[in-house]
């Protein structure tokens, strides 16, 4: 028989605890979603991880960064899904490790990667996961990239960036938000 996990630390606990939004409810301020779309307010926090099937593609100029049916969604409420890309399914010779790093709270430690195409760079432009924590373990063997200055779709729906810079989530057509990251978005 297994240990049970052990719970997280209290300065882990008080990083999970300052969510207000959960998923349970919408907010007033949330869209309705219009037919065929999801909203992102609906999502869970924790986030959920769940395989995607629809194609999900990467080109950089003209040049392929990725394609699968095999990657992982990451859905949290008020983001827009980020998509991790098994590394077999990525262009790796594209990707040079990048300084620096982050910590999400649900995921555990972050390793960046930089595009680079001859004289071409998208500096920390991709990110992933080589040890995540309890419950993301499906991250190890994947990345995640920015969709700014990239061309990115899922099961053929155009991707755009995530607001703010920081967030990586990919917006689509089929999703209804409003998205953490937009101005004002602070305080949730």
């Amino acid at each position: 028989m297994a240990s049970p996990t052990p719970p997280p630390p209290p300065w882990l606990q008080a990083a999970r605890e300052q969510w207000v939004w959960r998923g349970q409810a919408r907010p007033a301020f949330a869209s309705d979603p219009g037919p065929g779309q999801t909203s992102v307010w609906d999502f869970p926090r924790p986030p959920r991880l769940a395989p995607e099937s629809r194609e999900v593609r990467i080109v950089w100029g003209g040049v392929p960064v990725a394609c699968s049916t095999r990657a992982v969604r990451v859905l949290e409420t008020a983001h827009p899904p980020t998509y991790y890309i098994p590394w077999s399914d990525v262009a790796r010779h594209l990707l040079r490790p990048a300084p620096g790093g982050s910590f999400c709270e649900w995921k555990g430690p972050a390793r960046y990667w930089s595009l680079v195409d001859d004289d071409r760079k998208l500096p920390a432009h991709a990110w992933s996961y080589p040890q995540p924590m309890a419950g993301a373990e499906v991250l190890a063997e994947c990345v995640a990239f920015y969709a700014r200055g990239l061309a990115c779709s899922v099961g053929g729906l155009p991707a755009t960036p995530q607001p703010g810079g920081f967030y990586g989530g990919w917006v689509t057509p089929d999703l209804a938000g409003p998205f953490k990251g937009e101005a004002g978005s602070e305080t949730w």
